[in-house]
């Protein structure tokens, strides 16, 4: 599968930022080349919950479900939502095209 999507990105102050992102990159990945502030401190490997971002409902129903490794590394992300996941684990796919990602005001580095 190949191609683009469209991925907006609301960074806290309510500003929008909408980039075209190829299909089988993160959410972190993109972030990183579009210059947005998401940490990823781990750089991916499960063992931070510094790449926390929030997603729309409609959206967060559409991803498989977060493996226990992430749920516990969510469990320490400051402003946790009934929506949050780590943008690393967020694998950009056709039926992602058009997904709002919230950028959370703070993040926590609790790095295991």
């Amino acid at each position: 599968m190949s191609g683009k999507i469209k991925v907006t990105f609301i960074i806290n102050d309510g500003e929008e930022k909408t980039v075209e992102a190829p299909i089988g990159l993160s959410i972190l990945e993109i972030a990183h080349s579009n210059d947005l502030d998401l940490e990823g401190a781990c750089e991916g490997s499960l063992a931070c919950a510094t790449c926390h971002v929030i997603l729309e409902e409609e959206f967060y129903n559409k991803l498989k479900k977060p493996t226990e490794a992430e749920e516990d590394m969510l469990d320490l992300a400051f402003g946790l939502t009934d929506t949050s996941r780590l943008g690393c684990q967020i694998i950009l796919t056709e039926e992602l095209d058009g997904i709002k990602v919230r950028l959370p005001a703070a993040t926590r580095n609790i790095k295991l």
